[in-house]
């Protein structure tokens, strides 16, 4: 079993139940410790426990998220034939579906408060035959702004979707 799989009930699972609505509805900056927890129905103590602190909590949060979704690409590429154009396609619209499935579109979509790798356009890299790492940047770019337009109501679901498709074109050049 991995290490981040609490057990359910717990009060470690409670707060990062809470975690994700809290961060999905508001961003990451809004998010207050003490409602946090109280949503959890723990202290704060028990959220410093178990996170360290609020960013513990969120990078928690945020990683498990990105695993499911580069997981969830690496299957969409494997079956696109895992490299060029139709792997790249697929793999960001079977992301872009599953973030909204999940209820994350902020939490992925949003900067995250620190520096970091970005695992989607880590995932990227390998299908890409050409200018790997500002072709995976610039397309996981998009693939935020695409969430985020979800989250913060600036775009229907169906819309941000499908300027997302349009953004990766039919792979012509």
């Amino acid at each position: 079993m991995r290490e981040w799989i609490p057990i359910p009930g717990s009060a470690k699972a409670r707060l990062i139940e809470a975690a994700v609505h809290q961060f999905e509805l508001a961003g990451y900056e809004a998010v207050n410790v003490v409602d946090l927890a109280g949503k959890a129905s723990v202290t704060t103590g028990a959220l410093y426990h178990h996170f360290g602190s609020k960013l513990g909590l969120y990078l928690t949060v945020r990683d498990d998220m990105e695993k499911r979704i580069a997981e969830r690409m690496e299957g969409a590429a494997a079956a696109a034939g895992n490299r060029g154009h139709p792997a790249v396609r697929a793999a960001l619209l079977v992301a872009f579906d599953a973030a909204v499935r999940f209820t994350v579109c902020r939490i992925l979509g949003e900067q995250p408060p620190v520096e970091r790798d970005d695992p989607v356009a880590a995932a990227l890299r390998p299908l890409l035959t050409k200018h790997k790492a500002p072709a995976a940047d610039i397309l996981a770019a998009a693939w935020r702004a695409a969430l985020l337009a979800v989250a913060t109501g600036a775009s229907s679901t169906a819309a941000a979707r499908a300027s997302l498709v349009y953004v990766l074109g039919d792979g012509r050049t």
